[in-house]
């Protein structure tokens, strides 16, 4: 009988397949890493076949470490980096250009000559999102004009666009089916944020014609099978997609309005639930679809920090100041703070709510004194004063408070900055044991697809906290540090 559901995780650095059972315990997890493409300074690009074949490594390897066989998967959940673009041929699937990743940023011309014709409240107001380069609607355009033939094809609809979702159900069906659920839809610049329809005017504004488009679906319910693959066989369901920060607050169990989780990932992203019914953003933030279940549609506040682990990454391959990832927390903690030393993690411009594309990294503080555990130490504080800003936004748009904010990603697992952040933000922070919460929330999507689980209460269930956080600073200490870090970000 086929019980287990196979998650895709598509991130920005690699691909990741977990196995899960009805009990959602994880019987398997593969990850695998492929290459970052950076043709000029500020680009960032990925290779499609690099995913797919990522996506197809860890698949089969997974099923495999499971035990199963794959007759034993009753469906399969996606889901993928968001605002990535694709454009690729709609019959084979092979794309006319890299995919341009949600980090690069050279479309900030168009973005600050689109704000200066006095376009961002028509945008903001139709869509939930600002004009900036993250935005998948921008890279579109750019793919269009800069990719030989790319509008002709398009607009007869033989060349087509989609994010990262949308690339690998394409791949998966065999080319039958072109679809993005509402989340990654969201995420675009294109859609109506109300009725979840590609909005006419935006396309227009965009240029994007309507033919390259996906079907916008449901986050879950099936919208495909498999078809003419080597590793799966045919006709089992694609039943659940969502933007990856979306998954996550699935994984994490955020369904009542006001609860908020972070994912500390290459980037750090936190959402609050809003509800039924989008909440306009004063401070810089997003409005966008948290899921979309059969008619029910939930929102989300979103404020995203385009750097997080990329900053450790940084550390590692930029600088050689450690030999892995990891190794940041122990050097950190060689000593008691950062020594004065602030760093602003703006390697790809600041994102909500300052929304600053043309700034960059900043380290302030240094004397003759500071090593690189200072430095190190700055770098996992950076990460968590961008979150305290993007809570205090939060908290004033929805008129909520967040009494406890639930952590998940790689990084959450370091210690020492989930502690700081607690400090910071002078709320508790909570760490699941299972912190792979985003693949857990598309195989949950996926398994509701399919009836595997009947509501969201499974999920909550189980739910588990394997540590909380509480806040040790004083207020004073807490002010002080929050007001050095104001002052290094406006220097940024």
């Amino acid at each position: 009988m086929a019980t287990h559901i196979l998650a895709i995780d598509q991130g920005t650095t690699g691909s990741t397949a977990l196995v899960l059972d009805r009990r959602l315990r994880v019987r398997a997890k593969v990850n695998r890493e492929y290459r970052q493409l950076f043709p000029r300074p500020g680009w960032v690009e990925h290779d499609l076949e690099d995913i797919w074949k990522s996506v197809r490594a860890v698949v089969r390897k997974a099923i495999s470490d499971a035990g199963i066989r794959p007759t034993e998967i009753a469906a399969i959940g996606i889901t993928n980096q968001r605002e990535t673009t694709a454009l690729f041929d709609r019959e084979t699937g092979v794309a006319l250009h890299h995919a341009i990743v949600w980090q690069d940023r050279r479309t900030s011309a168009l973005c600050r000559e689109m704000k200066d014709a006095g376009l961002e409240p028509q945008v903001r107001k139709r869509t939930g999102l600002v004009l900036d380069p993250y935005f998948s609607g921008t890279k579109m355009r750019w793919l269009l004009e800069n990719v030989p033939g790319a509008r002709e094809k398009a607009t007869r609809g033989d060349a087509v666009f989609g994010t990262i979702d949308t690339f690998l159900v394409h791949r998966l069906t065999g080319g039958k089916a072109h679809v993005t659920d509402a989340t990654n839809a969201s995420r675009t610049l294109l859609m109506d944020l109300r009725r979840l329809v590609w909005d006419s005017e935006m396309l227009d504004l965009l240029t994007v014609p309507a033919a390259s488009l996906p079907t916008i679906v449901a986050s879950s319910g099936v919208v495909g099978t498999t078809r003419g693959l080597r590793w799966l066989p045919d006709g089992i369901p694609i039943a659940g997609i969502a933007g990856d920060q979306q998954a996550a607050m699935v994984g994490q169990a955020c369904f009542a309005p006001g609860e908020s989780k972070c994912t500390y990932g290459t980037g750090a992203f936190l959402l609050m639930n809003t509800g039924s019914e989008p909440v306009a953003s004063e401070k810089g933030l997003l409005s966008t679809v948290a899921w979309k279940l059969g008619d029910e549609v939930a929102y989300a506040l979103e404020g995203s920090a385009f750097i997080a682990g990329a900053a450790v990454q940084w550390l590692r391959d930029g600088l050689g100041l450690i030999r892995q990832a990891k190794d940041i927390e122990a050097l950190a903690g060689q000593v008691a703070d950062s020594g004065g030393v602030v760093f602003v993690p703006a390697l790809a411009g600041l994102g909500a709510p300052h929304w600053r594309p043309d700034a960059r990294g900043l380290v302030t503080g240094i004397d003759r004194g500071i090593t690189k555990a200072h430095l190190a130490r700055a770098v996992l504080e950076g990460i968590a004063f961008e979150i305290v800003d993007l809570l205090e936004a939060m908290r004033e748009d929805s008129g909520r408070e967040v009494p406890v904010l639930k952590a998940d990603g790689g990084a959450c697992q370091n210690n020492l900055l989930m502690q700081f952040q607690a400090d910071v933000l002078g709320s508790p922070v909570e760490r699941p044991r299972m912190i792979e919460t985003t693949a857990l929330g598309a195989a949950f999507l996926a398994g509701l697809g399919v009836g595997v689980w009947k509501d969201r209460e499974e999920v909550r269930t189980a739910w588990r906290r394997d540590e909380r956080f509480i806040p040790r600073l004083d207020d004073s200490r807490r002010r002080e540090l929050l007001a050095r870090w104001s002052s290094a970000v406006a220097r940024a």
